[in-house]
């Protein structure tokens, strides 16, 4: 049965004309503070809600492929986190509770914070080391709440991204997912990685 909708090229090629625009904003100095605290952390651990989450943990996959001892927050092989490790958070917002409460908790233990996000002057933004901004932040109405988990408890969840025409558009979560992989292939680059290596780690047992 057809369905009249708008065209599914069209919406393709809208988000993707949305996230260029994005990457053209980012700042090149901030991405460049975000490398380097990737490259010289002992240890990187990543943390974020929802969608930003899945992205946190491709982006520590990655890592993984790549030789970095990484880890996802949360989950039970995660080791304690000490000081000279980086906390990699993504997060529109900067508010979601649980993540400001893990970044609050690895300052609180000496660690480095590099926020990936669209609010930099979020409660998370005020404490991180190195903040990337990805697009800008709307969820400025006061009747959407900032905190995630109230988002979707409440039916209210919005992406961190303007509305379009694209339903349920979540340009954030798209653009730090390109911005991952793009620090991931400049990673490849620094540590000269070859295909035969990466594919050395790739799962063989799942």
């Amino acid at each position: 049965m057809k369905t009249d909708c708008f065209s599914i090229l069209d919406l393709m090629l809208h988000t993707a004309s949305r996230v260029e625009e994005t990457a053209r904003l980012v700042d090149q100095d901030e991405a460049a503070r975000f490398l380097d605290e990737v490259i010289s952390a002992k240890r990187i651990y990543v943390v974020g809600a929802g969608r930003s989450g899945l992205v946190a943990k491709a982006f520590a996959m990655r890592l993984m492929h790549l030789g970095f001892e990484s880890y996802v927050v949360g989950e039970t092989i995660t080791p304690a986190f000490t000081g000279g490790d980086l906390l990699a958070a993504f997060s529109g917002s900067g508010e979601t509770k649980s993540v400001v409460e893990t970044c609050e908790i690895a300052h609180d233990l000496g660690g480095r914070i590099a926020l990936v996000t669209a609010t930099p002057e979020s409660s998370i933004g005020r404490i991180a080391d190195t903040v990337v901004t990805l697009g800008e932040n709307h969820l400025r109405r006061p009747d959407v709440p900032h905190d995630f988990e109230v988002r979707q408890l409440t039916g209210q969840y919005r992406s961190a991204s303007a509305t379009a025409t694209t339903p349920a558009e979540t340009i954030f979560e798209t653009a730090a997912l390109v911005f991952a992989d793009a620090i991931v292939a400049a990673l490849m680059e620094v540590r000269h990685c070859t295909l035969d290596e990466i594919k050395g780690r790739w799962a063989n047992v799942q």
